[in-house]
């Protein structure tokens, strides 16, 4: 396993998408410095593994993406923006790659997915990479995990008309909900919970796969 990469997936590169996440208002410098040093290659199958460090979207099969550099950065930045998180729950863990940026920025990662082909591969790569503070699971995202919370963070990289329930009651006081909510047009979806009041904003337009329900063998 080359975490370091050549060519297309060289430290070079790396840098120059870095650059580019800057010069696009990215301005935490832990999240830089994480996705500076993410071997996004290893994420994706070999063929597509040298489009990597390009600022886009990339198929991972199975009708999923591995979401764009930009919008990794942007969701962990906004989780992040009131300072550390001990206990995140991210919903689709996908090819494991926004997972691996959140272990090395909070405590305790727990990820739900509910394509268990994605997962098997996810929890391989994320094994390889001596990722030891993320758990993994197959199930259904829009029922959060909720024996693991509450949680002072959720990210959600799948697409809903509205924020599941469910996620609303495992957020801690404090804690954080970043999600892409709407059906053909979608913007980011930002809830903080205040004690027992959630202050709600409507951020930037996206693009996501949508959050289905269930959770296929």
């Amino acid at each position: 396993m080359n975490v370091s990469g050549i060519g297309m997936t060289s430290q070079r590169t790396r840098e120059r998408l870095v650059q580019r996440l800057f010069d696009q208002g990215i301005k935490d410098l832990n999240v830089l410095e994480v996705m500076r040093n993410a071997p996004r290659h290893l994420f994706l199958d070999e063929a597509m593994a040298h489009r990597a460090y390009e600022d886009v979207a990339l198929p991972i099969g199975h009708q999923q993406t591995l979401s764009q550099p930009l919008t990794v950065a942007r969701m962990t930045e906004l989780l992040l923006a009131e300072g550390p998180r001990n206990n995140v729950l991210e919903i689709g863990t996908g090819s494991g790659f926004q997972t691996y940026v959140l272990s090395r920025l909070v405590k305790q990662v727990y990820s739900v997915e509910r394509i268990k082909p994605l997962l098997l591969k996810a929890k391989q790569r994320l094994r390889s990479l001596k990722v030891w503070n993320a758990n993994c699971k197959h199930g259904d995202g829009m029922l959060g995990w909720s024996d693991k919370g509450p949680f002072d963070g959720i990210l959600v990289a799948a697409a809903a008309e509205e924020i599941p329930q469910a996620l609303i009651a495992q957020l801690a006081d404090g804690g954080r909900l970043i999600m892409p909510v709407g059906g053909d047009k979608q913007a980011l979806h930002l809830v903080v919970r205040r004690d027992a009041e959630f202050e709600h904003q409507i951020l930037d337009s996206v693009y996501f796969v949508p959050l289905l329900p269930g959770a296929p063998r």
